[in-house]
């Protein structure tokens, strides 16, 4: 834990407030000392190849196995969540790591193309390049696994990282950095630089190859904007406002207790966590009755005392009050919980219904756990519903027998179909959003190819009698290609 002085900030308890520890703000010059020493290793890490890579990853990963408790209280104390739900997401966030050293080689091989008739002589292949230096902008909700999916991932491919967290989870960040350097095999691969948005702003304009940012569409725009100005590509992970879509042949019972999870675990601070639930009227009482049963039996409260902690921002307080607010206002009803239900730093579950959806907590994210319940006629009307946001990060639908014909109709980036929020626990798959949810993805082979460019490398194996590619090019040879490109192009389609 670093020591207080006039350049660090505080990290606290979000159940009482206290001080958790001090940390120091990196400036401009110190951000760009960490990216230059990352830049100063980075050809000794490619060089290391996958093999060598994975070896150095896999000992972490054995490292990180080793010490899941201590992980778990550590992010539990900064973010207040549960102790078995840290430890949930420390393992979630090993499981990605060990994925990403163990398939890298595999997924960016280099691929051998079909060069085509016209250029036979040729032979063709694709290969995949790290960037360089990455940067990570992490989040506070979920502080070793979301921002895990970027760094393993680029670790895999050859870069080197410079991770900036939350100002409300440094702690994490610093001993995830720690626990790197004891099987690294030299300083700077992976560092971390702490700091307030400043700081942030500073890794985004010192020169790093690529940036991937998790956070509010907000903040993301800001950050896209920024380093749009030096031509920095970035990977963007912002908010959602996840559906659940409940069919007639839906298993009622757990589909509300998956849901009510969904919507209230880490009180609701989860981007892929369901937020509005379109529920066909034929079932619509059965689903509402038992998920308010339900909901009327969790509470809040600090670590080992609630099903789920504070809200780790205390001015998210003021969103979630405001988007009940409004709800009520213009004709829903609460059926759990209400506008007195915030009570910081917690809030206690709330569950509304027949809220109309231009109100605020349909249109915008609230990030607190609130669950809105409107019915609907047909799966078309909920499907309609749906993709009449801003939004399209993750949804939910439950259905027996029709759940990918109303999956492949959403507009968002990932879908569980009678589960909820799995696909981010599959390593194999990629997790991202489009509209205003941001774009770029992380986890699977696609998270693995973000942080590398393709370098195409054709090759020929002799030379043609006829030259193409030289100013003594004849009028025979003119002749030859087109006739070519007639013979093999030219046919009808039929």
């Amino acid at each position: 834990m670093a020591s207080k002085r006039n350049t660090t900030f505080a990290s606290h308890y979000p159940a009482t407030g206290e001080i958790f520890g001090f940390f120091p703000i990196f400036s401009d010059d110190d951000v760009t000392g960490a990216v230059e020493n990352a830049r100063s290793v980075a050809a000794a890490w490619q060089g290391l190849d996958f093999s060598g890579r994975r070896k150095v990853l896999l000992a972490w990963s054995k490292l990180l196995i080793g010490r899941i408790d201590e992980c778990a209280k550590l992010i539990s104390d900064e973010t207040g969540k549960p102790i078995g739900d840290a430890k949930l997401e420390v393992t979630l966030a090993i499981g990605h790591l060990a994925w990403a050293a163990r398939n890298a080689r595999e997924v960016l091989r280099p691929q051998h193309r079909t060069p085509g008739l016209l250029m036979a002589n040729m032979a063709a292949r694709v290969e995949r390049s790290p960037l360089g230096v990455v940067g990570v902008i992490g989040p506070w909700n979920y502080p070793i696994f979301t921002p895990m999916g970027s760094i393993a991932y680029a670790l895999a491919a050859g870069n080197t990282v410079v991770f900036k967290p939350s100002e409300f989870t440094p702690g994490v960040a610093v001993w995830l950095a720690e626990t790197f350097s004891s099987v690294a095999p030299s300083h700077h691969i992976f560092s971390v630089v702490t700091g307030l948005g400043d700081t942030g702003r500073a890794l985004c304009e010192s020169g790093v190859d690529k940036l991937a940012f998790t956070g509010s569409t907000k903040t993301a725009k800001v950050v896209a904007a920024t380093c749009a100005k030096t031509m920095t590509p970035v990977v963007l992970e912002c908010g959602g406002k996840d559906p659940v879509i409940i069919a007639e042949d839906a298993d009622i019972k757990t589909a509300a207790d998956f849901t009510l999870w969904s919507a209230m675990s880490n009180a609701g601070q989860t981007c892929i966590g369901a937020e509005r639930v379109y529920v066909h009227e034929s079932v619509a009482d059965q689903f509402t009755s038992t998920i308010v049963e339900l909901g009327k039996k969790i509470t809040p409260g600090a670590p080992g005392q609630g099903n789920y902690g504070p809200a780790t921002m205390p001015k998210q307080l003021d969103v979630i009050k405001s988007h009940i607010a409004d709800a009520i206002k213009k004709g829903g009803k609460a059926l759990v919980g209400g506008l007195d239900s915030v009570k910081p730093p917690f809030v206690e579950p709330v569950i509304l219904i027949n809220v109309p959806e231009d109100s605020i907590a349909m249109q915008d994210e609230t990030f607190g756990p609130v669950i809105i319940i409107n019915r609907v006629k047909t799966m078309d009307e909920a499907v309609r519903l749906s993709n009449a946001s801003r939004y399209g990060l993750g949804a939910s639908v439950w259905s027996k027998r029709n759940g990918n014909k109303i999956a492949s109709q959403l507009q968002c980036g990932m879908v569980a179909i009678n589960s909820t929020i799995s696909f981010a626990a599959v390593a194999s798959v990629p997790f991202g959003g489009v509209k205003e949810s941001g774009y770029g993805r992380i986890h699977g082979p696609e998270g693995l190819m973000e942080f590398t460019y393709a370098r195409t490398v054709v090759r020929a194996r002799f030379q043609l009698p006829v030259s193409f590619t030289s100013f003594g090019r004849s009028p025979f040879a003119d002749k030859v290609i087109v006739g070519l490109v007639k013979a093999l192009h030219g046919r009808s389609i039929g």
